[in-house]
């Protein structure tokens, strides 16, 4: 059985909770910016029964996080440290979470190791995306979401959920481009702007919404917002 079979799951391992109980609080370790801003924003507008509590780019950054542990989390087998997979895949299973390991390498010593070392799943990161959550779901005893079972985060008491806040030409292209995958190096460069600019621009965005009571500071809360506004069509 190959490593990009949708079924190859670690056997054993504890219970799942119970089915629909709760959203899934994920993070993702992934060295690759773009990749990781893609797999953020697909699951941001896309599997609204995940809450993504956490992206990092390094394996630090993940394990120093307040958020850390979440309910699972997404490795890339192939991070550019000095911290083999065996050690990062133990160390969240010792913190509680569940794992699962993307890889862009099919080869079955890679997935030995990962599933060895206590990893739910080794995937390839050819996979669609939504084979991959499907997978995830799994691996976290959770049904399958509906379109009316999926959750927008509340907006905070009193405010609208239809106010939407007046974007000038640059903030609305500069949301377009970031909740689109584009990472901040990339959107000031489709601006043909310096990097600055466009960060600017993107705090803005957060701070126009944070002012008409639906605040956006996390990248999936932004992705969210575009989305109820049309800025996703």
């Amino acid at each position: 059985m190959t490593s990009t079979d949708p079924n190859r799951l670690a056997e054993g391992g504890p219970s799942m909770p119970t089915p629909g109980s709760r959203r899934v609080r994920l993070a993702i370790l992934d060295d690759h910016e773009v990749l990781l801003d893609s797999l953020s924003s697909w699951i941001a507008v896309n599997a609204f029964d995940f809450d993504l509590a956490l992206t990092a780019h390094t394996w630090l950054e993940m394990v120093h996080s307040d958020s850390f542990p979440t309910d699972l989390v997404f490795l890339d087998f192939q991070l550019k440290e000095p911290v083999s997979i065996e050690a990062r895949v133990r160390t969240c299973r010792a913190a509680g979470a569940k794992v699962i390991v993307l890889s862009s390498v099919d080869a079955r010593e890679s997935r030995d190791r990962s599933l060895a070392a206590g990893a739910a799943a080794f995937l390839s990161k050819s996979l669609p995306m939504r084979e991959v959550m499907d997978i995830a779901r799994e691996v976290m005893g959770v049904a399958r979401e509906t379109p009316a079972q999926r959750e927008w985060r509340p907006l905070p008491t009193g405010a609208s959920a239809h106010q939407r806040p007046k974007l000038s030409h640059g903030e609305e292209e500069a949301l377009r481009l970031y909740v689109s995958g584009y990472s901040t190096n990339e959107v000031a460069a489709q601006m043909n702007v310096q990097y600055e600019t466009a960060k600017t621009y993107l705090r803005r965005v957060r701070e126009k919404y944070a002012k008409v009571g639906r605040p956006a500071s996390k990248k999936s809360d932004l992705i969210r917002r575009a989305a109820e506004d049309g800025f996703l069509a």
